[in-house]
Protein backbone atom coordinates (compact mmCIF):
# COMPACT_ATOMS: atom_id res chain seq x y z
CA UNK A 1 0.00 0.00 0.00
CA UNK A 2 1.36 3.41 -0.98
CA UNK A 3 2.03 5.75 1.96
CA UNK A 4 1.48 9.48 1.29
CA UNK A 5 3.28 11.76 3.72
CA UNK A 6 4.18 15.43 4.13
CA UNK A 7 7.81 16.49 3.91
CA UNK A 8 9.12 17.63 7.30
CA UNK A 9 11.09 20.46 5.64
CA UNK A 10 9.11 21.86 2.70
CA UNK A 11 5.65 20.51 3.57
CA UNK A 12 4.95 18.95 0.17
CA UNK A 13 3.19 15.60 -0.10
CA UNK A 14 5.19 12.65 -1.40
CA UNK A 15 4.97 8.87 -1.67
CA UNK A 16 7.26 7.31 0.95
CA UNK A 17 9.50 4.47 -0.19
CA UNK A 18 9.95 3.20 3.38
CA UNK A 19 8.46 3.71 6.82
CA UNK A 20 11.46 5.80 7.96
CA UNK A 21 11.39 8.37 5.13
CA UNK A 22 10.62 11.92 6.36
CA UNK A 23 11.72 14.10 3.45
CA UNK A 24 10.56 14.21 -0.13
CA UNK A 25 14.08 14.38 -1.61
CA UNK A 26 17.74 14.40 -0.70
CA UNK A 27 17.94 18.18 -1.05
CA UNK A 28 15.32 18.71 1.67
CA UNK A 29 17.10 16.17 3.86
CA UNK A 30 20.43 18.02 3.45
CA UNK A 31 18.85 21.42 4.20
CA UNK A 32 17.05 20.03 7.25
CA UNK A 33 20.36 18.66 8.53
CA UNK A 34 22.02 22.07 8.08
CA UNK A 35 19.19 23.76 10.00
CA UNK A 36 19.59 21.31 12.89
CA UNK A 37 23.33 21.92 13.02
CA UNK A 38 22.85 25.69 12.97
CA UNK A 39 20.25 25.53 15.75
CA UNK A 40 22.59 23.45 17.87
CA UNK A 41 25.49 25.83 17.25
CA UNK A 42 23.35 28.84 18.13
CA UNK A 43 22.37 27.18 21.39
CA UNK A 44 26.01 26.52 22.23
CA UNK A 45 26.96 30.09 21.35
CA UNK A 46 24.23 31.37 23.67
CA UNK A 47 25.11 29.27 26.71
CA UNK A 48 28.89 29.32 26.32
CA UNK A 49 29.34 32.86 27.74
CA UNK A 50 27.09 32.02 30.69
CA UNK A 51 29.01 28.81 31.40
CA UNK A 52 32.28 30.73 31.30
CA UNK A 53 30.93 33.35 33.74
CA UNK A 54 30.00 30.78 36.37
CA UNK A 55 33.59 30.66 37.62
CA UNK A 56 34.33 34.41 37.47
CA UNK A 57 34.08 36.44 40.66
CA UNK A 58 34.51 39.89 39.12
CA UNK A 59 32.40 40.86 36.11
CA UNK A 60 32.30 43.80 33.76
CA UNK A 61 28.95 45.52 33.20
CA UNK A 62 28.48 43.68 29.89
CA UNK A 63 29.20 40.27 31.45
CA UNK A 64 26.96 41.06 34.42
CA UNK A 65 24.16 41.82 31.95
CA UNK A 66 24.71 38.43 30.24
CA UNK A 67 24.68 36.62 33.57
CA UNK A 68 21.50 38.38 34.74
CA UNK A 69 19.79 38.11 31.35
CA UNK A 70 19.16 41.85 30.99
CA UNK A 71 20.59 44.77 29.05
CA UNK A 72 23.79 46.56 29.97
CA UNK A 73 21.83 49.82 30.32
CA UNK A 74 19.67 48.22 33.00
CA UNK A 75 22.80 47.20 34.93
CA UNK A 76 23.96 50.83 34.82
CA UNK A 77 20.54 51.87 36.11
CA UNK A 78 20.75 49.47 39.06
CA UNK A 79 24.20 50.81 39.96
CA UNK A 80 23.11 54.47 39.68
CA UNK A 81 20.09 53.82 41.91
CA UNK A 82 22.29 52.19 44.53
CA UNK A 83 20.61 48.81 44.27
CA UNK A 84 23.75 47.10 42.97
CA UNK A 85 27.28 47.79 44.18
CA UNK A 86 30.12 48.35 41.70
CA UNK A 87 33.79 49.31 41.97
CA UNK A 88 35.65 51.64 39.60
CA UNK A 89 39.37 50.97 39.20
CA UNK A 90 40.03 53.48 36.40
CA UNK A 91 38.23 56.05 34.29
CA UNK A 92 37.22 53.37 31.78
CA UNK A 93 37.03 50.19 33.84
CA UNK A 94 34.52 49.14 36.49
CA UNK A 95 33.67 45.74 37.97
CA UNK A 96 30.74 44.13 39.75
CA UNK A 97 31.22 41.28 42.16
CA UNK A 98 29.13 38.20 41.55
CA UNK A 99 28.45 38.05 45.30
CA UNK A 100 26.91 41.55 45.16
CA UNK A 101 24.51 40.41 42.43
CA UNK A 102 23.43 37.46 44.56
CA UNK A 103 23.10 39.76 47.59
CA UNK A 104 20.87 42.15 45.62
CA UNK A 105 18.64 39.32 44.43
CA UNK A 106 18.43 37.79 47.90
CA UNK A 107 17.41 41.13 49.41
CA UNK A 108 14.54 41.62 46.95
CA UNK A 109 12.27 38.57 47.10
CA UNK A 110 9.39 38.36 44.66
CA UNK A 111 6.01 39.61 45.84
CA UNK A 112 3.00 39.63 43.60
CA UNK A 113 1.63 43.16 43.24
CA UNK A 114 -2.05 43.52 42.43
CA UNK A 115 -3.30 46.76 40.82
CA UNK A 116 -5.76 47.30 43.68
CA UNK A 117 -3.15 46.84 46.40
CA UNK A 118 -0.76 49.62 45.40
CA UNK A 119 -0.55 52.25 48.15
CA UNK A 120 -1.37 55.84 47.21
CA UNK A 121 0.66 58.66 48.68
CA UNK A 122 -2.06 61.30 48.45
CA UNK A 123 -5.83 61.35 48.37
CA UNK A 124 -8.14 64.13 47.32
CA UNK A 125 -11.68 64.74 48.56
CA UNK A 126 -13.57 67.32 46.54
CA UNK A 127 -17.17 68.41 46.18
CA UNK A 128 -18.62 71.06 43.89
CA UNK A 129 -16.91 73.89 42.00
CA UNK A 130 -13.71 75.30 43.45
CA UNK A 131 -12.70 71.88 44.73
CA UNK A 132 -10.92 71.69 48.09
CA UNK A 133 -8.94 68.59 48.96
CA UNK A 134 -6.61 67.43 51.72
CA UNK A 135 -3.23 65.85 51.00
CA UNK A 136 -2.71 63.03 53.53
CA UNK A 137 0.52 61.28 54.43
CA UNK A 138 -0.43 57.60 54.59
CA UNK A 139 2.68 56.63 56.55
CA UNK A 140 1.98 59.05 59.41
CA UNK A 141 -1.80 59.40 58.92
CA UNK A 142 -1.49 63.17 59.34
CA UNK A 143 -2.99 65.99 57.32
CA UNK A 144 -0.16 67.97 55.77
CA UNK A 145 -1.76 70.57 53.51
CA UNK A 146 -5.16 71.69 52.24
CA UNK A 147 -5.14 72.08 48.45
CA UNK A 148 -7.58 73.92 46.23
CA UNK A 149 -8.45 71.82 43.17
CA UNK A 150 -9.86 72.93 39.83
CA UNK A 151 -11.13 70.85 36.93
CA UNK A 152 -9.24 70.21 33.73
CA UNK A 153 -11.66 72.43 31.77
CA UNK A 154 -10.99 75.32 34.16
CA UNK A 155 -7.24 74.80 33.78
CA UNK A 156 -7.56 75.02 29.98
CA UNK A 157 -9.62 78.22 30.15
CA UNK A 158 -7.57 79.99 32.87
CA UNK A 159 -4.05 79.13 31.75
CA UNK A 160 -4.74 78.94 27.99
CA UNK A 161 -2.93 75.65 27.42
CA UNK A 162 -3.66 72.69 25.18
CA UNK A 163 -5.16 69.51 26.64
CA UNK A 164 -2.18 67.38 25.61
CA UNK A 165 0.23 69.87 27.20
CA UNK A 166 -1.80 69.84 30.43
CA UNK A 167 -1.58 66.05 30.81
CA UNK A 168 2.12 65.96 29.93
CA UNK A 169 3.12 68.86 32.22
CA UNK A 170 1.06 67.60 35.16
CA UNK A 171 2.64 64.15 34.94
CA UNK A 172 6.18 65.44 34.41
CA UNK A 173 6.01 67.90 37.33
CA UNK A 174 4.05 65.58 39.67
CA UNK A 175 1.09 67.92 40.12
CA UNK A 176 -1.42 66.47 42.67
CA UNK A 177 -4.46 65.15 40.79
CA UNK A 178 -7.87 63.96 42.00
CA UNK A 179 -10.10 61.84 39.77
CA UNK A 180 -13.80 62.14 40.53
CA UNK A 181 -16.63 60.78 38.37
CA UNK A 182 -14.25 60.21 35.47
CA UNK A 183 -12.82 63.77 35.52
CA UNK A 184 -9.38 64.99 36.61
CA UNK A 185 -8.99 67.85 39.08
CA UNK A 186 -5.62 69.60 39.48
CA UNK A 187 -4.09 71.55 42.37
CA UNK A 188 -4.53 75.27 41.70
CA UNK A 189 -1.40 76.13 43.69
CA UNK A 190 0.79 73.79 41.66
CA UNK A 191 -0.76 74.95 38.38
CA UNK A 192 -0.04 78.59 39.26
CA UNK A 193 3.57 77.67 39.97
CA UNK A 194 3.86 75.56 36.83
CA UNK A 195 2.37 78.05 34.36
CA UNK A 196 3.64 81.21 36.08
CA UNK A 197 0.27 82.72 37.04
CA UNK A 198 0.47 85.05 40.03
CA UNK A 199 -2.35 86.50 42.12
CA UNK A 200 -2.15 89.99 40.58
CA UNK A 201 -1.91 88.81 36.98
CA UNK A 202 -5.59 89.42 36.27
CA UNK A 203 -5.12 93.13 37.07
CA UNK A 204 -2.61 93.53 34.22
CA UNK A 205 -4.34 94.89 31.12
CA UNK A 206 -1.56 95.23 28.54
CA UNK A 207 0.71 92.40 27.43
CA UNK A 208 3.58 92.19 24.96
CA UNK A 209 4.69 89.26 22.87
CA UNK A 210 8.39 88.55 22.44
CA UNK A 211 8.51 90.24 19.02
CA UNK A 212 6.62 93.31 20.27
CA UNK A 213 8.99 93.71 23.23
CA UNK A 214 12.03 93.37 20.95
CA UNK A 215 10.69 95.98 18.51
CA UNK A 216 9.49 98.44 21.18
CA UNK A 217 12.60 98.41 23.39
CA UNK A 218 15.27 97.42 20.85
CA UNK A 219 16.25 94.32 22.80
CA UNK A 220 17.24 90.82 21.75
CA UNK A 221 15.14 87.80 22.64
CA UNK A 222 17.74 86.68 25.19
CA UNK A 223 17.74 90.16 26.78
CA UNK A 224 13.94 90.17 27.07
CA UNK A 225 13.94 86.79 28.81
CA UNK A 226 16.87 87.79 31.04
CA UNK A 227 15.24 91.06 32.16
CA UNK A 228 11.93 89.31 32.80
CA UNK A 229 13.68 86.73 34.97
CA UNK A 230 16.01 89.07 36.89
CA UNK A 231 13.40 91.78 37.58
CA UNK A 232 10.45 89.38 38.21
CA UNK A 233 8.31 90.77 35.41
CA UNK A 234 4.93 88.94 35.34
CA UNK A 235 4.54 86.62 32.38
CA UNK A 236 1.82 84.34 31.14
CA UNK A 237 1.71 81.60 28.54
CA UNK A 238 -1.25 81.05 26.25
CA UNK A 239 -1.32 78.29 23.65
CA UNK A 240 2.46 78.10 23.45
CA UNK A 241 2.98 81.91 23.26
CA UNK A 242 4.69 83.81 26.12
CA UNK A 243 3.40 87.29 27.04
CA UNK A 244 5.16 89.92 29.19
CA UNK A 245 3.58 92.70 31.27
CA UNK A 246 3.94 95.97 29.36
CA UNK A 247 3.56 98.15 32.49
CA UNK A 248 6.40 96.39 34.27
CA UNK A 249 8.65 96.66 31.22
CA UNK A 250 7.79 100.37 30.95
CA UNK A 251 8.83 100.88 34.58
CA UNK A 252 12.04 98.96 33.96
CA UNK A 253 12.97 100.58 30.66
CA UNK A 254 11.66 104.09 31.63
CA UNK A 255 10.64 104.98 28.09
CA UNK A 256 9.25 108.29 29.35
CA UNK A 257 12.75 109.37 30.38
CA UNK A 258 14.37 108.09 27.18
CA UNK A 259 11.95 110.22 25.15
CA UNK A 260 12.39 113.26 27.47
CA UNK A 261 14.36 116.13 25.88
CA UNK A 262 15.84 117.13 29.23
CA UNK A 263 18.18 114.10 29.22
CA UNK A 264 21.23 113.13 27.17
CA UNK A 265 22.36 109.65 26.44
CA UNK A 266 26.13 109.23 26.55
CA UNK A 267 26.20 108.91 22.77
CA UNK A 268 24.13 112.08 22.25
CA UNK A 269 26.36 114.11 24.58
CA UNK A 270 29.48 112.85 22.78
CA UNK A 271 28.07 113.80 19.36
CA UNK A 272 27.01 117.30 20.51
CA UNK A 273 30.39 118.23 21.97
CA UNK A 274 32.57 116.31 19.52
CA UNK A 275 34.24 113.94 21.97
CA UNK A 276 34.32 110.25 22.70
CA UNK A 277 31.84 108.48 24.96
CA UNK A 278 34.74 107.66 27.29
CA UNK A 279 35.44 111.39 27.78
CA UNK A 280 31.76 112.00 28.52
CA UNK A 281 31.81 109.28 31.16
CA UNK A 282 34.93 110.75 32.78
CA UNK A 283 33.41 114.25 32.91
CA UNK A 284 30.19 112.91 34.44
CA UNK A 285 32.08 110.93 37.08
CA UNK A 286 34.57 113.71 37.86
CA UNK A 287 31.83 116.33 38.37
CA UNK A 288 29.46 113.93 40.22
CA UNK A 289 26.57 114.48 37.84
CA UNK A 290 23.56 112.39 38.97
CA UNK A 291 22.59 110.06 36.13
CA UNK A 292 19.56 107.83 35.67
CA UNK A 293 20.22 104.29 34.52
CA UNK A 294 17.65 102.82 32.14
CA UNK A 295 18.55 99.31 31.04
CA UNK A 296 22.15 99.53 29.79
CA UNK A 297 21.95 103.29 29.17
CA UNK A 298 22.89 106.16 31.49
CA UNK A 299 20.71 109.26 31.06
CA UNK A 300 22.54 112.51 31.82
CA UNK A 301 20.57 115.68 32.76
CA UNK A 302 21.12 118.16 29.92
CA UNK A 303 21.13 121.26 32.15
CA UNK A 304 23.86 119.92 34.44
CA UNK A 305 26.04 118.62 31.62
CA UNK A 306 25.70 121.82 29.54
CA UNK A 307 26.63 123.92 32.60
CA UNK A 308 29.77 121.84 33.21
CA UNK A 309 30.78 122.08 29.55
CA UNK A 310 30.31 125.87 29.50
CA UNK A 311 32.52 126.16 32.58
CA UNK A 312 35.21 124.02 30.89
CA UNK A 313 35.01 126.17 27.77
CA UNK A 314 35.43 129.38 29.79
CA UNK A 315 38.25 127.94 31.89
CA UNK A 316 40.27 125.96 29.33
CA UNK A 317 39.01 127.34 26.05
CA UNK A 318 38.04 123.83 24.93
CA UNK A 319 35.58 121.06 25.83
CA UNK A 320 38.16 118.28 25.65
CA UNK A 321 40.05 116.73 28.52
CA UNK A 322 43.78 117.48 28.61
Amino acid sequence: MRQVRKCKFCGKEFVARSGMQKYCCEECQTKAKEVRKKRKQDFLNAIEPVIGLQHQEYLTFAKAAILMGCSRQYVYKLVNEGKLEASRISSRMAFIRKADIEKMLAGNPYHRVLPTSRPKKTTGISVGKGKVATKIDKANCQESEVLDYISGEEVLSIYKVKKSWLYTSAKRNQVPVCRIAGKNYYSRKHMNKLFGLSADIEAICEWLTMKEAQKLYGMSAASVRSNAYRHHIPTKREYGQTYYSKDHFEQLRRTDLVADDSYFTTKQAAEKYGMSTANVSIIVKKNSIATVRVGVKNLIPKADFDRIMEERLALYGSYHIF
